[in-house]
């Protein structure tokens, strides 16, 4: 995946309906297809809630997103998405609860046919969805956890089967809203070193809000920067570090460069 302007957002602006609050303002991004992309800034800036216009669960006020030259709603290409929270149904095994975009697309698609009684094609269909949840689970390092419940996972495994889950239905387009936030210092640099394991096994295009500013500069291939309010994107800084990249090159004198550049940039 190579497209320069996989995704593209052009004078974009949110303005609240109920309190008439100006969120965002004239926002401009292109996101190369295949790129690692990092958005940092203070919090009330609003960078949630430009990772919910591009993923399509909030509409602009103003100006246009377009994933791969189409609406996001309507593209083909499938967007997955990972919160802060991993949201996990507890009445579901770890299999179930990462099934569930292949279900939720499945049922889409029977509604527009109108139906698709139990055939071989069904079969093959749920064959298929057994075999991507394993390849999922096995990709975040879960295999075998298959049959366990929520309740008997510990937070950063909890959020491995978040990130199963968003890959389960193989998106072009990865959105990532603080997904180790939650997390204590050590689980989460664990979890950074394991997202870069699966960025490089699954390429596919992400775009991480993270408040740590070394995680950003660890993962990224670019920081966006975002500052005041309504937010917008003040800077944008390309990290030149070679890969893979390891929690060892934190100590390196050019790492420290970008992560000062990057404290420098996000204002009071």
């Amino acid at each position: 995946m190579n497209e320069p302007d996989f995704l593209t957002l052009s004078g974009v602006g949110v303005t609240f309906a109920d309190t008439g609050e100006e969120v965002l303002r004239d926002i401009g991004l292109t996101v190369p297809g295949g790129s690692f992309v990092a958005v940092v800034g203070r919090s009330g800036v609003g960078k949630s809630t430009m990772l919910r216009v591009i993923g399509g669960l909030l509409r602009p006020t103003r100006g246009e997103v377009r994933l791969q030259g189409g609406d996001p709603l309507e593209s083909a290409a499938p967007i997955g998405i990972v919160f802060q929270r991993d949201n996990l149904m507890p009445w579901r095994t770890v299999a179930e609860n990462v099934r569930l975009p292949l279900e939720v697309g499945r049922g889409a698609e029977e509604r527009g046919s109108g139906g698709a009684g139990e055939n071989g094609d069904g079969l093959s269909r749920a064959s298929r969805a057994v075999e991507q949840v394993n390849e999922a689970l096995a990709l975040v390092g879960l295999a075998g956890y298959g049959a366990s419940y929520p309740a008997q996972l510990s937070g950063g495994m909890a959020q491995r089967v978040a990130i199963a889950r968003a890959l389960v239905h193989r998106p072009a387009l990865l959105l990532l809203d603080e997904p180790f936030g939650a997390l204590d210092a050590l689980t989460r640099e664990h979890m950074a070193q394991e997202l870069l394991g699966i960025w490089q096994a699954h390429p596919v295009t992400v775009l991480m809000v993270t408040h740590s500013i070394t995680e950003a500069v660890l993962l990224a291939d670019e920081v966006l920067v975002m500052n005041d309010r309504p937010g917008r994107i003040t800077d944008r800084i390309t990290i030149d570090l070679p890969r893979p990249r390891s929690l060892e090159i934190e100590t390196a004198a050019e790492f420290q460069g970008y992560v000062g550049a990057i404290r420098r940039a996000i204002r009071e």
